[in-house]
């Protein structure tokens, strides 16, 4: 089958709050603050990592966002990132759509450089036509310009790719370069958010993502 899927990261192939939280938790300590360890900050998951520091520095009245991010990619690098747990059913998925021929490539906000480190942790990697990210100096950080790369990069043509992801920036985005948008409920964005952000489709369960995504390419 000719098509390609664009799949998100965080949210959408793994569940990565823990490694998320403690990274983030370090960067805030880090900084002189004293977070509690039930801070929650689901809702804050999918944008570019600038935009939750500035967050979640506002209630201490810190601009500091440089720093913060600094100090929660050292410790994402070390061992946050291993805080990643594929969703059941996802690994199975994925094997689906490459052995019906479709071609894969990871499309996410966070740094390329851990990206390929936590699919190759999980063994996802050989899935993957291409891996992208953003770079260490921000650019591709959002998912517009990120998606415009990867369609440009391969020669693709957005009326064959499908974007997938939980956050209705995933789904604007693929709007934005001409691609449809499948949004997933298992991840951290609500069906709310997703039918708001004008998904085509959603999805329900990881088991359900290959044929999901094949019919529909196959329209």
């Amino acid at each position: 089958m000719t098509g390609t899927v664009l799949l998100d990261l965080d949210g959408t192939l793994v569940d990565s709050y823990p490694g998320i939280l403690a990274s983030c938790l370090t960067a805030l300590r880090a900084l002189g603050h004293g977070p509690n360890d039930s801070l929650d900050i689901r809702r804050f998951i999918g944008p570019p990592l600038e935009e939750i520091m500035r967050i979640l520095l506002q209630s201490y009245g810190d601009n500091r966002v440089g720093e913060a991010v600094a100090a929660y990619r050292e410790h994402y690098g070390e061992s946050g990132f291993l805080g990643s747990i594929p969703y059941p059913g996802i690994g199975k998925s994925l094997g689906e759509m490459k052995q019906a021929g479709l071609r894969i490539y990871l499309a996410t906000s966070k740094r390329a450089i851990f990206a390929n480190r936590i699919l190759d942790h999980l063994k996802f990697d050989t899935f993957f036509d291409g891996i992208y990210g953003s770079g260490p100096n921000g650019e591709l950080d959002h998912k517009p310009e990120l998606l415009s790369h990867i369609l440009s990069k391969h020669s693709l043509p957005p009326y064959q790719c499908l974007m997938v992801g939980d956050r209705r920036y995933d789904i604007s985005g693929a709007h934005s370069v001409g691609m449809r948008g499948l949004g997933v409920l298992w991840g951290y964005g609500t069906r709310d958010e997703l039918e708001k952000a004008g998904a085509n489709q959603l999805v329900d369960s990881p088991a359900d993502l290959a044929g999901t995504a094949l019919s529909m390419i196959s329209r």
